[in-house]
């Protein structure tokens, strides 16, 4: 065989991630708890005058309104130090109860609590609050991205709070129901200048569609997909897993993209297009890449799906 996960990996190497992500989130997590907590309230509040968050779905709220309700009828004080625990990754049980939590819901957790801050419910930032320099700075370099990295920069830096769920042991996952996929009447096929693919446009239409289980019938058993700036998922069961977790009711936009032949009967695909999600609605798409390697069964043996660093690479198809 001629490729593994960790060959594949490199498939259109030229692409241009958004490096400032990862960097900004590394310095994001330097930061000490009351900085951070800080920090993404300053930032929600910048973000409520650019971008319009999306209220989340009941099912969220109802996953974490035992949470919430605690939280809410504690002391101000111990509000506060809850807030700083989880962003400590302390080991309490609110923390453990957070790390099962699937991300929509830890998004909508602290969308709650940030409604709940500003009236007045939940201990708010004090007023006059001034961040430190480093947390000033990581407040600038977030205002320096692109709208759909913001939003990337934010969810990760939420995600990874709690308790460490690899420490749990055997725990059971919290996650939204599955939506019922779109009727087939309803659905629009994607085009994509460059690609007429079948396995590459039926990925697109049965991931706008919600349609996870006929969508995971397009990988090879020990398929893989990379979410931007992680590790490879690998194998269908764990990749179903993700779809269904992380990617329901997204809208991908796919506009263009180039096919290459490689060894062996494999076929290596680039598409560039943008992705928006329910959280923050049409007015932001995110830049991203999909870098596909189909095997001679036309089956997807890897997807990497990569948030661009600039507008620029959506139409950057050229190798260099």
């Amino acid at each position: 065989m001629p490729f593994t996960i960790d060959t594949a990996r490199s498939i259109f190497p030229e692409t241009l991630a958004a490096d400032s992500v990862p960097a900004t989130i590394a310095r994001f997590k330097q930061l000490n708890a009351e900085d951070q907590l800080a920090l993404i309230w300053f930032a929600y509040l910048e973000m409520g005058q650019t971008i319009t968050i999306a209220a989340p779905g009941a099912a969220s709220m109802v996953l974490a309104e035992g949470t919430l309700n605690e939280i809410k009828a504690l002391p101000g004080r111990q509000q506060t130090q809850v807030m700083c625990d989880l962003a400590n990754n302390a080991d309490t049980p609110i923390g453990r109860a957070y790390a099962t939590w699937t991300a929509n819901i830890k998004l909508g957790f602290w969308y709650r609590l940030g409604e709940w801050m500003e009236e007045g419910l939940v201990a708010p930032i004090p007023e006059g609050y001034q961040l430190s320099a480093n947390a000033s700075a990581v407040l600038q370099a977030i205002r320096n991205l692109e709208s759909g990295q913001q939003i990337t920069v934010l969810r990760n830096s939420v995600v990874d709070m709690g308790f460490d769920a690899n420490k749990l042991g055997r725990y059971q996952r919290v996650s939204e129901p599955v939506v019922v996929p779109t009727e087939i009447s309803k659905r629009t096929a994607v085009t994509i200048e460059g690609v007429n693919n079948a396995t590459v446009l039926s990925y697109m239409d049965n991931l706008n569609a919600n349609d996870f289980d006929v969508l995971i019938t397009l990988f090879t058993e020990d398929g893989a997909l990379q979410p931007p700036f992680q590790r490879p998922i690998v194998g269908r069961d764990a990749v179903l897993r993700f779809f269904r977790e992380e990617c329901q009711n997204l809208k991908l936009i796919p506009e263009r993209g180039i096919v290459e032949p490689t060894d062996d009967g494999y076929t290596q695909i680039k598409v560039t297009g943008k992705v928006q999600t329910p959280w923050f609605g049409g007015g932001v798409g995110m830049n991203m890449a999909w870098r596909f390697l189909l095997n001679p069964e036309n089956k997807i043996f890897f997807v990497a799906i990569d948030l661009l660093a600039s507008p620029k690479e959506l139409v950057n198809l050229a190798r260099r």
